[in-house]
């Protein structure tokens, strides 16, 4: 696919004055209007695993379609490098390393985000949006871990973080409960059926992949993922029960497009929030029997086909519904890929030249920029130009506030620390970029990207993750500094520029320590 490129950094200044000045009144005109707001959040997709971002042996028409109408990013990074402080970050402008507990959560973990918080469905309710959440949460449910009564309403749910509706997985495909929650609710309760999760140990004459491997008829395990069998397929975690609320995986993706499908049509005439949360592409992958056996990939990449489907779905019913013209759509990754996460489905094998990374270094749990840079598109038809590539430097973590600005919110004072209005570079109007992103690794180590450079701090982590993935971790004992154009980090140079590692430094401490004064001596405030 051609797009026209909206990197500015070879243009005279004068025709960079020109273009910004045409879209300064168009960039005012945007701010408090009101157009519906969709966020397709794609799970494990990495940067390269798009066909619009250079994919090999895998066709995404949909999100073709998307980019060709927009802006495609290639510069755009995730929060974390690991779902749980992703998904924090992104929905809260408040990086999880700064709270307990936002490491990837168990599917009985308690609510991560507190009802308390100011979230991203908070701006838009308090804007008189309708707000509803579908797929992937996997930030925790009821008021304290594993002390869920699965039976009953659960106490604290999505209505209490700002979503009017929500149709959700409480984690992962890969982690029990194996059930949808709707509105705070087993979705389909098969009260002969009853649930009990535990994340401790198994309950008595429950059989397990572990030691029932017979039972496995749809998937093996390659390391882990070997507890309770759902589906003929073992998971994380134990559960007993559910019956005719249990989720087939191969219809998961069609039941969350199906029921949002269902909320556009019912608020089609009203100004709507709807973040649209996919788990296609994350373990365990399988597909439904439309997709599967389809693809070269095997059904790594069914599932990229399958969650270009559920794209192509959304934009269909926005044309059919006439509201396409009055809706920003917003698509991204909530980290980098991994090709085996526990689950032997032959991935690896099956990759045949593809780079899932798009050639970064490292992946998902990574340092490395293969962790957190992520695909990013964006449509607005009428207030974003067609077919357009922006290298600008952005971060999820500024989309709260971003999207507040577009709306008219206002966010209370001391909610949303880490997020900063940048939504002239969402929408093209503002070619400066963010002067840093900061990346979480899996351990916590931080990492931070400026235009010019990659740092990571050191860290006592091994090299390699540990439980299988063989994936690069990005950790050393000692400072790491790469040129933003080595894309591969093949070369650290902190050795040759001891002031820029200093600078970085100051940056990422001023950042933790929450200090705007010294990121303005600085001159690194966003």
């Amino acid at each position: 696919m051609n797009f026209m490129a909206m990197n500015y950094k070879n243009v005279m200044p004068c025709a960079v004055a020109a273009m910004l000045g045409n879209h300064a009144a168009d960039a005012a005109e945007t701010r408090e209007q009101r157009p519906n707001v969709i966020l397709i959040y794609a799970d494990d997709l990495g940067y390269g695993d798009l066909e619009c971002y250079g994919a090999k042996n895998v066709s995404t028409p949909n999100v073709n379609r998307l980019a060709g109408d927009g802006i495609r990013f290639t510069n755009a990074h995730a929060a974390a490098a690991t779902s749980t402080p992703s998904r924090y970050g992104m929905l809260t402008g408040e990086y999880a390393w700064r709270k307990e507990g936002t490491d990837v959560a168990a599917g009985n973990a308690g609510m991560i985000i507190r009802p308390e918080q100011f979230t991203m469905a908070d701006a838009f309710k308090s804007r008189g949006y309708s707000t509803a959440a579908f797929g992937k949460w996997h930030l925790g449910l009821g008021d304290k871990s594993g002390e869920q009564d699965w039976n009953a309403p659960l106490p604290a749910a999505l209505a209490d973080l700002g979503f009017d509706y929500s149709y959700i997985m409480a984690a992962t495909a890969d982690r029990v409960p194996c059930v949808f929650i709707e509105n705070g609710m087993v979705a389909n309760y098969d009260a002969d059926a009853p649930i009990e999760v535990s994340y401790v140990r198994n309950f008595e004459g429950e059989p397990t992949g572990k030691d029932n491997p017979e039972l496995l008829y749809n998937m093996l395990p390659s390391h882990g993922h070997d507890q309770s069998i759902v589906n003929g397929i073992s998971r994380i975690g134990y559960m007993k029960g559910g019956g005719k609320a249990l989720w087939k995986d191969e219809n998961i993706a069609d039941s969350i497009t199906e029921h949002a499908l269902a909320y556009m049509r019912e608020h089609s005439s009203e100004p709507f929030f709807m973040y649209f949360a996919t788990n296609d592409v994350h373990v365990p992958r399988f597909p439904h029997e439309r997709f599967r056996g389809k693809n070269a990939m095997g059904v790594r990449g069914d599932a990229i086909v399958q969650f270009d489907w559920s794209v192509g779905r959304i934009l269909d019913a926005l044309d059919s519904l006439g509201i396409a013209d009055n809706t920003l759509v917003i698509l991204s990754s909530d980290n980098g890929p991994v090709v085996d996460d526990g689950y032997d489905d032959r991935a690896k094998e099956l990759l045949n030249g593809h780079s899932p990374t798009g050639g970064l270094r490292g992946g998902k749990y990574s340092a490395f920029e293969g962790g957190t840079r992520v695909p990013m598109i964006v449509r607005w038809p009428g207030h974003v130009d067609k077919g357009m590539e922006s290298d600008v430097l952005v971060s999820q973590i500024d989309w709260l506030s971003s999207l507040a600005g577009l709306i008219g919110a206002r966010v209370p004072r001391g909610a949303a620390p880490d997020s900063y209005d940048r939504l002239g570079n969402m929408l093209g109007t503002d070619s400066s970029p963010r002067p840093w992103v900061l990346e979480q690794a899996a351990d916590k180590t931080l990492s931070l990207r400026t235009p010019e450079w990659k740092y990571i701090e050191p860290s006592q982590g091994p090299k390699i993750v540990p439980w299988g993935t063989e994936i690069e971790t990005g950790y050393l004992s000692e400072p790491q500094l790469y040129g933003a154009s080595d894309s591969g980090e093949l070369e650290n140079v902190a050795a040759r520029y001891p002031d820029t590692v200093k600078r970085m430094q100051e940056i990422v401490r001023a950042v933790r320590g929450n200090d705007e004064r010294l990121l303005r001596q600085l001159g690194a405030r966003p």
